[in-house]
C-alpha cells in the first residue's frame, strides 16, 4: 500500500488534484493504513524523505500459444528485476517481446466495481444501466453480485463522482 501511495505521490501530493492518489489512499484507509504511514508515504514519493528510489516498469512479453502479456510492476532495481522476469518467462515458455509488439492488442480501460445483490435493488437492473450510462460508462458486466462499470481511463474519477451523486 506504501508503495502503491509513493508512486502516486510523484504526479503530486495533493488527492484532490491527483486522482491515482486519492485512490491509493482511499485503498490504504479502507485497510486501516495508518494515517503517519500514508502521510510519510506520500513525503517519500514526493521527493521528501529518501528511502531507496522506486522506479515503475513496464514489460512486454509473448507467453505459450503466442499470449500477449503486459507486465507492469514497481522495483528499487531494474535490472534485477528483468532478470527475474526473463527467468520466469523462460521456465513458462514465454520471452520479453519488442516494445510497442505486444501493447498495440490492448486498451487501457478504467473498471468499477459495485457489489450487489438483488435484495439490495431499489430500482430494476435496466434502470442501474442506464444511470451508469448516463454517468459516463463506456460498457457494463454484470456479474452474480456484482456490476462492473467501464470506463475510459482519464475519465474514471468523473465517472465514479457521477454515479455516488445518483
Amino acid at each position: 500500500m506504501a508503495t502503491n501511495i509513493a508512486i502516486a505521490a510523484r504526479k503530486g501530493e495533493d488527492p484532490e488534484m491527483n486522482p491515482t492518489l486519492r485512490i491509493a489512499v482511499e485503498k490504504a484507509k479502507a485497510v486501516n493504513m495508518p494515517k503517519a504511514n500514508i502521510e510519510r508515504a506520500i513525503k517519500r514519493g514526493a521527493g521528501e524523505i529518501e528511502e531507496g528510489e522506486l522506479e515503475e516498469f513496464v514489460f512486454e512479453a509473448i507467453g505459450p500459444g503466442n499470449t500477449g502479456i503486459i507486465i507492469e510492476g514497481i522495483t528499487n532495481n531494474q535490472n534485477r528485476t528483468l532478470n527475474q522476469v526473463k527467468q520466469i518467462l523462460k521456465e513458462n515458455k514465454g520471452k520479453l517481446a519488442e516494445t510497442g509488439s505486444v501493447r498495440w492488442r490492448f486498451e487501457r480501460k478504467g473498471v468499477i466495481s459495485l457489489p450487489i445483490t438483488n435484495d439490495q435493488l431499489t430500482i430494476t437492473k435496466e434502470d442501474l444501466e442506464l444511470k451508469a450510462i448516463e454517468a459516463g460508462a463506456e460498457d457494463l458486466r454484470w456479474g452474480e453480485d456484482f456490476l462492473e462499470v467501464i470506463t475510459k481511463v482519464e475519465d474514471l474519477e468523473k465517472v465514479k463522482g457521477n454515479l455516488e451523486k445518483q
